[in-house]
């Protein structure tokens, strides 16, 4: 099959966009999975306690999720392209939906990691149609700014995820954790339903099952073999499902080449901002995904604070964030992305190395002002690096683009998660980092300041990958008025299309 259009029956003219219940809508989308995101983090002591599970079993119950998002997003994101995105989109709740049921009825270990892969197609759904959405319903001048409000879904999310989280976890159970996306998503659906159009020309797409199931399979080694790591020596066996795993990634590459309509578009490579805005955002979720998580753990482990208290003592950020975000989202459609994105890196990479000398003793207070600190600069780079791609892509591979953007993203959440645990595993004694990674409840002082000392290590090392992220956000700025291909300024032509179908971008979408 080619990109050929594909034949609809005639219809009557859709209404003009309603720009801001459309945008509300897509929020609610952002809002329910970055509530699954912090909510699930916070139920993982009560998860193992009540289920009986070990650290392995755990610490899939949140990367099998993400896998799952990681392998999905670009494939639901072209089903988005051929069937309508928003259809696709509403899809995506009712999935999600399904999942959240049977991931507060599991019985086993089994059972909730199976049901957290159903959430992860929900979620797929969701996530790569989310962003495609947006480009399609706002013109480019006005993008940023709805990138900047949809951050603020995220914020929101997360606030309610860490507080809702806590105060279920402590007074109700890890189940309802779960069920609290049930309501949420399904007035998401029914709002989706009434006020979203697909505007966007429809096309016939291949799916690529092939580069999909070796990247898994690739993905699930080296991450398997991680998670080893965490509690055991490097064995013959664990190097040689880690080289298979990386082989695989690398075999992936190579059919990637060669497919006429591959999982990841390496065409759209040839634009320097996207390149560069991609490899931010993997670096970025390297190295900031898994500071919930530690923060957490060192808040009920090392500070002796219920999940309730550790999770209020964090919303302050996420609130300051939320609020930040459509400023930031203002400031780069008026200056470009590159400049917003690389500050607010900087800025996180400052509040890491502040978390990375917090002691027992540290103030609860200076705790806080770091989270706003880290909140400040996630608000500045998020709508700035979402813009600075969609800017730049023909409106015909929305979809691809929102869907590679969020499959970058979701490997350096997968691989942050895990490189989290082994690195501060492998920084002190066994039996410390299982006693608090597992939940089997606080440490005394002595194991309190061992088990800190694991997480500065742990912080230091995701420190220098935001300094990664913000090398290449920075190379941005060398191109800020340079034309990334021909005289005229318009954007390099990506994929199998004929160059007379897909519109030059203008030359103010290459800024950043």
């Amino acid at each position: 099959m080619t990109g050929a259009p594909v034949a609809v029956p005639e219809r009557r003219p859709l209404p003009p966009p309603r720009t801001g219940l459309a945008l509300a809508v897509v929020m609610i989308g952002v809002l329910i999975a970055a509530v699954d995101t912090t909510i699930v983090i916070l139920a993982l002591p009560e998860i193992e306690r009540t289920l009986h599970i070990s650290l392995g079993a755990v610490v899939w119950v949140v990367i099998g999720y993400l896998l799952v998002l990681t392998l999905l997003t670009t494939q639901v994101g072209r089903l988005g392209d051929m069937f309508g995105r928003v259809r696709m989109y509403e899809a995506g709740f009712v999935v999600f939906v399904i999942g959240s049921l049977l991931c507060g009825l599991a019985w086993s270990e089994m059972a909730l990691i199976g049901a957290r892969v159903i959430q992860g197609v929900g979620g797929a759904l969701i996530a790569a149609n989310s962003s495609a959405v947006i480009a399609e319903t706002f013109p480019p001048e006005r993008r940023g700014r709805a990138f900047g409000f949809n951050a603020i879904g995220w914020n929101i999310g997360a606030v309610l995820g860490i507080v809702l989280g806590g105060l279920i976890v402590t007074t109700i159970s890890w189940r309802g954790v779960f069920f609290i996306n049930i309501p949420i998503g399904l007035v998401a659906l029914a709002v989706a339903v009434r006020v979203l159009h697909d505007r966007g020309e429809r096309r016939r797409q291949r799916l690529d099952v092939v580069g999909m199931l070796v990247l898994g399979a690739g993905l699930f080694a080296v991450l398997w073999a991680m998670i080893e790591l965490a509690s055991s020596p490097i064995t013959t066996g664990i190097g040689a499902v880690l080289a298979g795993g990386l082989l695989a990634v690398a075999l992936f590459v190579g059919i990637e080449r060669r497919q006429a309509q591959p999982m990841l578009d390496l065409s759209l490579f040839r634009v320097p901002t996207v390149t560069s805005s991609l490899l931010a955002a993997v670096f970025q979720a390297l190295g900031s995904f898994a500071v919930l998580f530690l923060l957490l753990m060192y808040l009920q482990g090392a500070r002796h604070l219920s999940p309730l208290d550790a999770s209020l003592l964090l919303v302050p950020g996420y609130v300051i964030g939320g609020i930040t975000s459509p400023l930031m989202g203002r400031l780069v459609d008026r200056i470009g992305a590159a400049t917003p994105a690389t500050f607010g890196l900087a800025i996180q990479v400052v509040a890491l190395l502040l978390y990375a000398q917090v002691g027992v003793s540290t103030p609860l207070a200076l705790i806080a002002l770091i989270a706003v600190v880290n909140g400040l600069g996630a608000a500045a780079f998020f709508p700035a690096n979402n813009a600075a791609v969609m800017k730049v892509v023909p409106p015909r591979v929305f979809g691809v683009a929102s869907g590679l953007l969020r499959t970058f993203a979701n490997v350096g959440m997968i691989f942050s998660f895990t490189l989290a645990v082994l690195v501060a595993s492998r920084s002190i004694p066994t039996s410390i980092a299982f006693a608090l990674f597992v939940g089997n409840g606080t440490l005394p002082t002595d194991e309190a300041r061992i088990f800190t000392s694991g997480l500065h290590v742990a912080f230091y090392a995701m420190t220098s990958l935001l300094a990664v992220a913000a090398f290449f956000s920075a190379a941005r700025l060398r191109s800020h008025h340079r034309p990334a291909a021909g005289s005229n300024g318009a954007a390099p032509q990506v994929g199998p299309v004929r160059a007379s179908e897909a519109p030059p971008v203008p030359a103010r979408g290459l800024r950043g």
